[in-house]
């Protein structure tokens, strides 16, 4: 069976600085500047496929040169792509430091899915193994009507009481989020399984990644040793290592060194894969 991912898939612009910007007035050299691929659930739909699983895309994508090249570029890393109508293509302007610090810029967000599009995403997602659905307002309409799979959610940097995430934890068998919001990571992961999901999961940057399963019993795996280029996808890269392990039989603990190393091909490319390249 098929692993379906919904939601962003962008044209970004990776601009390195030595640090971000401070106040204005400002001015600053840039030490390198990348034109690449970008979106959480492409990112995770390019490493599912790098592991082997058979993955379908859906995404909004524009007819203009940015939606052009964001296909082609997964098409190359062998990922099958719905495209969905939108007047523009999603694309950011990140600032990034080579320690991981980042500053995001949206300059261009896609047109709300039509009815075509929410009902051709609901119709596959419920043929798939594992429904990945991603947060945005397509992936909220999509948790609205439900989805008739199981699905696994991405929070991101989740605080543990955001309004517009609730309806993604509360309909997902698993969640992962980051620590960036929170002080008690553990207390994050509690906190969401107490509302439904089976398992929680939460990565911590260059100190692993720790997991919690409903019945309280704990997990944790240590960063896997990597050469530092970029940290984008590095999130998105654990993920599909993650769920690539589970539909093999993994235990979680084996899941999690698997996340943990899928997550060194995002961190040692200046693209969410190198395949993107």
């Amino acid at each position: 069976m098929t692993v379906v991912v919904c939601g962003p898939a962008a044209w970004n612009h990776l601009i390195l600085l030595d640090r971000l910007p401070e106040p204005v007035p400002h001015m600053q050299f840039a030490s390198a500047s990348v034109h690449t691929v970008g979106g959480t659930s492409a990112g995770k739909a390019v490493h599912l496929a790098d592991a082997g699983v058979a993955v379908r895309l859906h995404a909004l994508l524009g007819e203009d040169a940015e939606g052009v090249a964001v296909a082609e570029a997964l098409r190359r890393a062998e990922v099958e792509v719905v495209r969905h109508v939108s007047a523009v293509t999603e694309q950011h302007v990140n600032l990034m430091t080579a320690e991981g610090g980042r500053v995001s810029l949206y300059v261009a967000t896609p047109s709300p899915a039509d009815e075509s599009a929410v009902e051709t995403s609901l119709a596959d997602l419920a043929t798939a193994e594992v429904a990945v659905v991603d947060l945005g307002a397509f992936g909220a309409e999509l948790i609205r009507r439900g989805v008739g799979a199981p699905v696994w959610t991405d929070l991101h940097d989740y605080d543990g009481s955001s309004a517009f995430h609730e309806p993604f934890l509360r309909a997902a068998e698993v969640v992962f989020m980051n620590d960036d919001a929170v002080d008690d990571p553990w207390a994050l992961l509690r906190s969401c399984v107490d509302r439904g999901p089976r398992m929680a999961v939460c990565t911590r940057g260059a100190e692993g990644a720790i997991a919690l399963g409903a019945d309280g019993t704990r997990y944790a795996v240590a960063a896997a040793s990597v050469d530092l280029v970029d940290t984008n996808g590095a999130g998105d890269a654990f993920f599909a290592g993650f769920l690539a392990a589970h539909l093999a039989g993994a235990d979680v603990d084996g899941c999690l060194a698997a996340g943990a190393q899928q997550a060194v091909v995002a961190l040692e490319s200046a693209h969410l894969h190198p395949a993107l390249a």
